[in-house]
């Protein structure tokens, strides 16, 4: 793959202790252990969740007999990019599901999804990151409450486009009342690509932007944070 590109554009959040954790995922912690006026040198040890910040899933994560993160191909991680804009509807429809009427209007205007793209939706919600609670959008009953891709338009894009996996802007590529997961096992069950929690979508155009995904090879690693750059023409 030749890439020519205009500028390169990070698609990952910086992780800090107070960005928005998935209920019940552990804390982000960083801890000094050297300091250089003792020791010469500056370090710190960090852990966090492996769904934590900008992240990508393994099929493990789902089915026990699935790959884990350090078992993806390295030309696996480098892609031509989609997006669509679904923000406008979102903002009212805090539940809105891409549809397939959703991707043939954006074929459309842009022509039809090749083969082995990574479909990116954008939301808006990357606007809300420094606010957990407008960022998850929790309803009493703790049901949250963001748009994502439906199961059926993830089994038409894999089926009938063929694409490498999919991205967002939200802590999921599912709505957030969808408790089953659909759209994260169907893409798993191929070992395909899911991103989460992307931001700085809106400075990519609706096609032509190539990402690279900067995996930690974590062993057995049911996903990890990743470093994405997005190099755009």
């Amino acid at each position: 793959m030749q890439i020519n590109y205009s500028r390169v554009v990070y698609l990952s959040h910086i992780i800090d202790r107070n960005i928005p954790l998935w209920p019940g995922d552990p804390a982000i912690e960083f801890t000094t252990v050297a300091n250089i006026q003792n020791d010469g040198y500056y370090l710190r040890h960090f852990a966090m969740g492996e769904h934590t910040a900008t992240h990508i899933n393994a099929p493990n994560s789902f089915d026990p007999a699935g790959a884990g993160i350090d078992e993806y191909a390295a030309e696996s991680l480098v892609l031509s990019a989609v997006v669509i804009d679904i923000c406008k509807v979102a903002v009212n429809n805090p539940d809105y599901a891409l549809s397939i009427a959703d991707i043939l209007a954006w074929e459309a205007k842009y022509g039809v999804i090749a083969s082995g793209s990574l479909v990116l939706l954008y939301t808006g919600w990357q606007q809300k990151w420094s606010d957990r609670n407008a960022f998850f959008n929790q309803d009493a009953e703790g049901i949250m409450h963001f748009p994502g891709f439906s199961g059926n338009v993830a089994q038409f894009l894999l089926d009938e486009r063929q694409i490498a996996g999919v991205g967002i802007d939200t802590h999921g590529v599912d709505p957030g009342q969808d408790n089953s997961f659909t759209t994260n096992r169907l893409v798993l069950a191929q070992q395909g690509i899911v991103l989460e929690n992307l931001t700085n979508l809106d400075q990519l155009p609706p096609q032509g932007t190539t990402l690279a995904i900067a995996i930690l090879r974590l062993r057995g690693g049911s996903g990890c944070p990743v470093g994405v750059l997005a190099f755009v023409p």
